[in-house]
């Protein structure tokens, strides 16, 4: 396939896919009229990168996923804490919303005269505010 008919069926601009390649993170096999030319597997590779992508994974991290004949080897350890690092952004991001759900309801005229917000502002100047906002998000 040239390279027109990988974007095409890919869904990634001409320029992704030579960017990709000049990171070897692709590989094409030859050009036929100026144009880069790609075997087949080369859509299963696109789809490994855009897993890697969703996934958090650095194109570097996914580059060692690539190898230069066309084979994966994905790391299953790196999968496993990837996943660990994605369930600590879950709870730290649950720990921000609860927190601005608080703020938002609060019952308080001012949030000035609200103890757990007051609590929230001497946290985040002392640089602690994730471990409170996770209290405030299990109260």
């Amino acid at each position: 396939m040239d390279i027109s008919e990988v974007a095409k069926r890919s869904g990634l601009a001409t320029s992704t896919l030579r960017f990709y390649e000049e990171k070897g993170l692709i590989r094409s096999i030859g050009r036929r009229a100026q144009r880069r030319v790609f075997d087949l597997r080369v859509l299963d590779q696109l789809a490994i990168i855009a897993l890697g992508r969703a996934a958090g994974f650095s194109l570097h991290e996914i580059g060692g996923m690539l190898h230069a004949d066309g084979k994966t080897h994905i790391d299953r350890q790196a999968l496993m804490a990837k996943a660990e690092e994605i369930d600590r952004s879950i709870k730290q991001m649950k720990a921000v919303r609860d927190g601005l759900r608080h703020a938002a309801d609060c019952p308080e005229k001012s949030h000035l005269d609200c103890p757990t917000f007051r609590r929230l502002m001497r946290a985040a100047n002392a640089g602690e505010i994730r471990p409170l906002l996770e209290k405030v998000s299990r109260a």
